[in-house]
């Protein structure tokens, strides 16, 4: 598990992000679940099960190489689609005004993306399978193929005609 002084920090940042929009708002923000288990590009999701406590996913590999900026953009950025969401409902847009008005709250660049080097991060590549119709040649994922071939049919946008493996 990843027990750090740095888990430490990016949960003591949450609560307090958490407390000052509730403040902000005057409404109890609720609980929040992070787990630090995500991998590939992202560095952080957040996550709006039914019944249960929102969750923020991160990335810890991207946490560990990118500290300072992790806990300056990144945990704010999750905690503001947690706060935008809880306070302005599940209809709004995640990074419209309001996701903005929190994270100008927070102090923090509302930009969507970030700039970390994944390299490291990043697991796998999927391989490539060629599919055709009657205009073009398609390629689709492993995951998409494994799909076709247990009977999932997909079709092309353009000439709306059923895809085949060659």
């Amino acid at each position: 598990m990843f027990e750090t002084a740095l888990q430490k920090e990016v949960e003591q940042l949450t609560l307090q992000l958490l407390k000052s929009a509730g403040e902000h708002y005057g409404k109890d923000p609720g609980k929040v679940e992070l787990k630090f288990d995500l991998t590939g590009k992202a560095a952080g999701m957040a996550l709006f099960p039914r019944r249960a406590k929102p969750i923020i996913r991160l990335n810890a590999l991207l946490l560990i190489e990118n500290q300072e900026d992790f806990l300056k953009r990144t945990v704010p950025h999750e905690v503001a689609h947690i706060i935008a969401r809880g306070f302005f409902g599940k209809r709004i847009k995640p990074h419209g005004a309001e996701w903005r008005e929190v994270m100008q709250l927070f102090g923090a660049e509302a930009s969507r993306c970030h700039s970390y080097d994944v390299s490291r991060s990043t697991r796998r590549t999927l391989k490539r399978f060629s599919y055709h119709c009657e205009c073009r040649t398609h390629q689709l994922s492993s995951i998409r193929h494994n799909r076709a071939l247990n009977g999932q049919c997909y079709v092309c946008v353009h000439c709306k005609k059923q895809l085949a493996h060659k």
